[in-house]
């Protein structure tokens, strides 16, 4: 893939910002297919009660395959897999566009420190999508068996029937309840996620070839690269996202404040910990997934032409 912003002799099939949308919607599908399963973890971790019910990320596992089986990993999939493919693309073009939009005043190449801004500026961008996609799969994944014995409670039949029923009881706005600290999470994440990813491609094609030039990585480099800019994304961003997951999950806290403030009285006595509950799956998932997207992206835009 050709850095953006920069003159191509390459014949494009399609126009830039469209190859940028398609491809960012197949990284999306892949790092759903490989990432959801981590996910559900990480959620049920992050919005358990205090005392916790599970010890650790592998007695979540273990509960809920022996609960659930395999498909209860799966729980909530189908809001992510239309939502992140669509959001993955609106994020991937979006950095695309803050990208040229920075080139656009220049003839000299990037910086490296232009195109992390270009990411955290697609975060936030991502944040207004982020939000309703996430609190719909929060819902379902915490849908546990115990959960849904709650009286009065209907469980819901799926992430359609999850998303209307949220609108007609709480409206547009309970579609955005946690925005605020969505935002929050995004914009660092994602100026640590793109800028670590085109630095590190830089390095290892400067390993092997002699030359600091990200556009002539091979699929080797782009899954190490997109792995560790997936862990570096979370690592930025992790305690907001036990915030918004709280936050989303539990209707009793009226503000991304009063979701914080409980934290922090869970919190005392040396419990910090409560601020990186499924960290392990979290960081286990961000490799693999984000390796992935990374690598279908940049085949996609390829296959392109871009």
């Amino acid at each position: 893939m050709e850095t953006v912003g920069v003159a191509s002799d390459k014949q494009e099939i399609v126009p830039k910002a469209i190859g940028e949308f398609v491809a960012g919607t197949m990284g999306g599908w892949a790092q759903v297919v490989v990432g959801h399963p981590f996910d559900t973890i990480k959620v049920r971790m992050q919005t358990q009660p205090h005392p916790p019910i599970y010890s650790g990320g592998m007695d979540c596992l273990r509960a809920t395959i022996k609960g659930e089986g395999m498909g209860g990993l799966y729980k909530g999939v189908t809001s992510p897999l239309a939502g992140i493919g669509f959001c993955n693309a609106v994020v991937f073009a979006a950095n695309g566009f803050f990208l040229r939009l920075l080139q656009s005043n220049s003839k000299e190449p990037l910086t490296l420190g232009q195109k992390a801004v270009a990411g955290g500026l697609a975060g936030g961008v991502m944040s207004f999508l982020n939000c309703p996609v996430e609190l719909l799969k929060v819902k379902l994944q915490t849908q546990t068996a115990a959960a849904k014995a709650v009286a009065g409670h209907k469980p819901y039949t799926g992430v359609f029937n999850c998303g209307v029923r949220t609108f007609q009881e709480r409206g547009i706005t309970g579609l955005y309840r946690g925005l605020g600290i969505t935002i929050l999470r995004d914009i660092p994440s994602f100026w640590a996620y793109f800028g670590l990813y085109e630095g590190l491609k830089s390095v290892l094609v400067y390993r092997r070839l002699g030359v600091a030039d990200g556009s002539k990585s091979n699929g080797v480099e782009q899954f190490l690269a997109g792995g560790f800019a997936g862990i570096s994304a979370w690592l930025t961003a992790y305690p907001q996202d036990v915030i918004k997951s709280r936050m989303q999950m539990d209707y009793k806290y009226k503000s991304t404040s009063d979701a914080f403030k409980a934290l922090l009285n869970e919190s005392r006595g040396g419990n910090w910990r409560i601020f990186f509950r499924g960290f392990g799956p979290t960081i286990l998932r961000a490799f693999p997934a984000n390796a992935a997207t990374f690598v279908a992206y940049e085949w996609t835009m390829k296959t392109l032409g871009m």
